[in-house]
């Protein structure tokens, strides 16, 4: 479990470099929600909610929509259209983390 601690802590360092690096071009919504639903993650790490298989799963879905949102903020602008991808891909994420910390399996201790 100490493993994967580091390794949602290293997904959330890695989103805070590509939102620092590539400047304050969306609307601060979209950051802030990101943060939420990696601290709704590390929340149900420590409380044994999700597995390790089931974290990783949700970090690397997480990453994806950092990758994106580096990509859609790389010419200077989030359009409109980037913007609703990006609200349906963290509706999705949000749905993801909800249904993985509520099912039937928890960590091992």
């Amino acid at each position: 479990m100490h493993k994967f601690t580091f390794s949602a802590v290293g997904v959330a360092m890695a989103i805070a470099a590509v939102a620092a690096a590539a400047g304050n071009t969306a609307p601060p919504r979209v950051d802030q929600r990101e943060a939420n639903q990696q601290a709704r993650i590390d929340a149900g790490v420590a409380s044994g909610q999700l597995t390790a298989r089931e974290t990783n799963r949700l970090d690397k879905e997480q990453a994806h929509i950092a990758k994106v949102e580096a990509k859609d903020k790389a010419d200077g602008t989030v359009t409109k259209a980037e913007r609703a991808q990006l609200h349906r891909m963290q509706n999705r994420a949000s749905r993801d983390i909800y249904v993985q910390k509520h099912d039937a399996q928890v960590a091992k201790p």
